[in-house]
């Protein structure tokens, strides 16, 4: 061995605790989640902007009509994952999406004059779709190959391709939003979904080859006529992720902190589209602002992910680590409460989107590695995407309807923090089930 290669096999020693036999899977997750990340964010900005071409006024109905999507979509989902192995319903998944793309970028530039706005509303509720769905399709299949001390050690590190990913995104966003305009970039997102479906069927080859029990992470395989075997369907029914939620307390804990969560979110979302929209005017500003907000919260993601959060989870457990948001969030709600301008805004957003990204998300997937293997992907995205969604909706009304009795930003902000006081008791109590449910597997 070189002395140069010492030297990385020590620089990585010291960022990530790996052991034999993880190397491969960890590179192939990494740039699964790049890829992913960086499709999400190309486009990130352009659905904000369009958000707002309508009125702040109008994204509490946006947020309905991504929960009408959601309740559309979850169960075709659903039926898919019942009777496809994993190695076909996650490139179909994400291919789907790829044309959807592909059918926007038409009809952006087809579209007769004044269709704009609608076609842009339509835009936002898919891409709020889309998000979740791709994201919680990696991370259930994340669940599904690692083991939950695994999770622990190797989650932060694939984090940091996601966060790269997102980076990357931002950046060509910035680069090349006023050289080729918003339209063009599509077709960009487009074709990086698709290099992600590349690496996807390359770690499922990698880790899903053998029989369950030669590795930690193969997927469940069946014989069939010449002695080989194919990886079996997950099975179960359309709806049973639905019903396995409402029967565990474990999950139902999921499905709160996921809510308290989501509120928090879009009220901090609102009141930033709300000071945005007072203090800036053209559409080109708009959108480079909301971009270069995505690049300086991906930064400092990816320093806490490489330096902070793996080490942070060996050290204090998951229901400490998941408790950190909320108490970030309890601090930057009251701060909002007595100083709501544009300043304070970016600051809180900036460092309660890259808390959630480095730190609690993480710390949040390594719940699901406790589940079931049908659970990973049929309860887990419920609870990612309509969940989620359902916490997007009740904020958004609830933001309409503090508005009508005339609370502000600040009003709103005094609501929210009392909110994060609850979020911050269920992430200490989930930590408490998680290290109760893994123990029997340790």
């Amino acid at each position: 061995m070189t002395r140069s290669t010492r030297q990385r096999r020590d620089i990585v020693s010291r960022l990530v605790d790996l052991r034999a036999g993880e190397g491969g899977p960890l590179v192939l997750a990494c740039l699964y989640f790049f890829f992913i990340l960086c499709s999400y964010y190309v486009i990130r900005p352009i659905r904000d902007t369009m958000g707002l071409a309508g009125g702040v006024d109008a994204l509490p109905w946006l947020f309905s009509g991504t929960l009408a999507g959601m309740l559309v979509a979850q169960p075709l989902f659903a039926a898919a994952v019942s009777r496809l192995p994993r190695r076909r319903f996650i490139p179909v998944t994400y291919r789907f999406f790829a044309a959807n793309l592909v059918l926007f970028w038409l009809l952006l530039r087809s579209a007769p004059e004044g269709w704009e706005v609608w076609i842009g509303r339509a835009f936002f509720i898919w891409t709020s779709v889309f998000n979740l769905f791709v994201i919680s399709v990696f991370w259930g299949f994340m669940a599904d190959v690692f083991r939950t001390e695994q999770g622990k050690r190797l989650f932060a590190p694939i984090g940091v391709g996601g966060t790269l990913g997102a980076i990357a995104g931002g950046l060509l966003t910035t680069g090349l939003v006023e050289r080729i305009g918003a339209v063009q970039l599509l077709l960009l997102s487009a074709l990086l979904l698709e290099a992600a479906v590349t690496c996807a069927r390359l770690l499922g080859r990698r880790t899903g080859t053998a029989p369950e029990s030669a590795t930690p992470w193969s997927a469940p395989r069946e014989p069939v006529p010449g002695g080989k075997t194919v990886e079996r369907a997950i099975g179960g029914g359309a709806l049973s992720g639905v019903t396995h939620v409402l029967r565990s307390p474990y999950m139902l804990g999921i499905c709160a902190y996921m809510l308290l969560f989501t509120m928090g979110s879009t009220f901090l979302y609102f009141q930033q589209a709300a000071v945005i929209a007072a203090a800036t005017i053209d559409t080109a500003t708009r959108t480079a602002l909301f971009a270069k907000i995505d690049v300086l919260v991906n930064v400092l993601t990816v320093v806490t992910q490489l330096f902070v959060t793996g080490r942070l989870m060996k050290s204090v457990g998951v229901g400490v680590t998941l408790a950190l948001l909320p108490a970030l969030s309890v601090v930057g709600f009251s701060g909002l409460t007595v100083a709501p301008v544009l300043a304070v805004v970016i600051a809180f957003q900036v460092l309660r989107r890259a808390g959630n990204f480095a730190v609690a998300r993480p710390a949040r997937e390594v719940l699901f590695t406790v589940l079931a293997r049908e659970d990973k992907y049929k309860a887990k995205s419920f609870i990612d995407t309509f969940v989620y969604r359902g916490g997007d909706q009740v904020a958004a009304w609830s933001w309409a309807l503090l508005g009508w009795i005339g609370l502000g930003v600040a009003g709103v902000a005094a609501v929210a923090a009392p909110l994060s006081g609850l979020w911050l008791v269920v992430s200490l109590w989930l930590g408490r089930r998680q290290r109760s449910l893994a123990a029997p597997a340790v």
